[in-house]
């Protein structure tokens, strides 16, 4: 099948092949974009949980110098929230704060997703309306009684170019969207890893003092303020 051919179809399918052309491309572009930030993402995530792993005690100049690195990313602003914290204030808090991060950057790490899902779904139901509609154009060759039955045949074949376009959409939408739904759910569980990993490094900032008859209790931080170098 050569390109005239191909265009044929395309203006006698009522413009179905021209917008499942546009489909693919809005596919392939979402798809590139969201699989170079993912991994953009992963990356960052790896490094600061390695430089983690290696402290039982999260010192300030380190967050922010961690925070520097994954500026724009989901990451950051976890560690913002544990830099923007009040030490004066109850360890529970700091989970809250952290876990408000998380919760925001959930929609922005899916983003545009909904979109490759709706792609998937759409292609196949288009080629479907493009095959019915080169259906009736190739049967309508019947009326004229000079025609040979072999351009019915050929315009039957024509019609179903429209179906295979868009399992074809379909199926190299599904594959980008499980892939890239993977990388997601990897990002979140290593947004809440990083928060299980902070709260543990940020706990030795609060300690037990004993009180006036010897006794230890829990005093909540210690004077240090998130200024301190």
């Amino acid at each position: 099948m050569n390109l005239d051919t191909i265009q044929h179809v395309a203006n006698t399918s009522g413009g179905i092949l021209y917008l499942m052309a546009l489909l693919l491309l809005v596919a392939l572009t979402i798809a590139l974009e969201r699989a170079w930030y993912l991994r953009r993402v992963l990356v960052a995530g790896n490094r600061v949980m390695h430089q983690l792993d290696s402290v039982t005690r999260a010192e300030m100049p380190m967050l922010r110098e961690l925070s520097k690195h994954c500026s724009q990313l989901p990451h950051a602003r976890v560690l913002d929230a544990v830099l923007k914290h009040d030490l004066d204030h109850h360890f529970d808090r700091l989970s809250d704060r952290m876990e408000e991060g998380i919760m925001r950057e959930a929609p922005r790490v899916d983003r545009y997703l909904w979109v490759l899902d709706t792609i998937v779904t759409l292609a196949p139901l288009l080629g479907l309306l493009g095959t019915i509609i080169g259906m009736f154009n190739a049967f309508q060759v019947l009326s004229d009684p000079g025609s040979a039955p072999i351009k019915v045949t050929g315009g039957v074949a024509e019609a179903l170019l429209a179906t295979a376009s868009g399992l074809f959409i379909a199926i190299l939408g599904l594959m980008f969207f499980n892939g890239l739904n993977n990388r997601v759910r990897v990002i979140m569980h290593q947004l809440e890893t990083l928060k299980v990993m902070l709260l543990n490094r940020m706990y030795p900032h609060y300690h037990a003092q004993p009180d006036n008859h010897g006794r230890a209790h829990e005093t909540g931080p210690r004077a240090v303020r998130i200024g301190e170098a």
